[in-house]
């Protein structure tokens, strides 16, 4: 009986490593995703007045952090599919990483974090913003503690730190709108966002300080890992029946980003296994 424990306590531990592990090439599949729907979407066009007598046509960017100039859209896609290859391989690993992490950076403070101070009770322009931050600081975490310099890991955990919290206080900020979202068959909507709300927060305190990080880490991504399945890929394949969806790649780009927001998690947790 003390050995069946004992061999049951030594494979929870490498099951976890095993499912950990799968958290640098998920990260990477969403970066290349980004890069492909770019590159797809370069030079897509919207109306913004259907009127026939007035008709007005405008380039929008796929992603929010880009700017609607469609050859930068196009740099931008064909380096975020070679870094995210670059990601699956150690040799290429952290040159790669620190690429997607100074464009998302500079992407999200150059570009949207100007247009949230001019409105900063804009829910959705802070999501823009805070988003690529964590992607940012994901990226830059994801060689490692042996890889990167101490003040650089610090620095990019209390980032990935702040975002969670901002998605945290905005979860308790917008119960109602928020809860919109959860699909019909989901019961106790509101509850759920207070609970993702204080998770986020939970997380986000434990990565700045190091207590758990490993499980805060490792239960973020599952959270994310259940939001790509319950509700992003469900609402981008239409399987909710959101009107016009072919006319928002915006939901690829959520879905991506939840996607990234997953692996990025689980990678950081298994560095910090013991």
């Amino acid at each position: 009986m003390t050995e069946s424990v004992q061999f049951e306590s030594a494979q929870l531990p490498r099951a976890t490593a095993v499912v950990l592990s799968s958290g640098r090439p998920i990260f990477a599949l969403a970066i290349i995703g980004l890069g492909v729907e770019t590159l797809t979407c370069a030079q897509r066009v919207i109306f913004l007045y259907r009127l026939p007598s007035h008709p007005r046509f405008e380039v929008v960017p796929v992603l929010p952090f880009l700017p609607p100039i469609p050859w930068l859209a196009y740099a931008f896609g064909a380096v975020l599919v070679l870094c995210g290859i670059g990601i699956l391989f150690p040799h290429t690993l952290k040159p790669s990483a620190m690429v997607v992490g100074n464009l998302m950076f500079l992407g999200a403070v150059l570009l949207n974090a100007p247009k949230n101070l001019a409105i900063p009770a804009s829910m959705g322009l802070r999501t823009v913003v805070f988003e690529p931050l964590a992607i940012a600081a994901l990226a830059w975490l994801l060689p490692g503690q042996k890889e990167t310099p101490h003040w650089f890991e610090l620095t990019s955990r209390y980032l990935l730190a702040l975002s969670l919290v901002v998605f945290g206080v905005d979860h308790f900020l917008a119960l109602a709108p928020i809860g919109t979202l959860i699909p019909g068959w989901i019961p106790w909507h509101v509850f759920w966002i207070g609970f993702f709300g204080a998770a986020f927060i939970a997380a986000g305190l434990s990565i700045a300080t190091g207590f758990l990080i490993r499980w805060a880490a490792a239960c973020l991504g599952l959270m994310y890992a259940i939001w790509v399945f319950t509700l992003h890929l469900p609402t981008t394949l239409g399987l909710y029946a959101i009107p016009d969806r072919q006319d928002h790649p915006a939901l690829w780009s959520s879905l991506f980003i939840a996607i990234a927001l997953w692996g990025g998690p689980w990678a950081l947790a298994r560095f910090h296994q013991r």
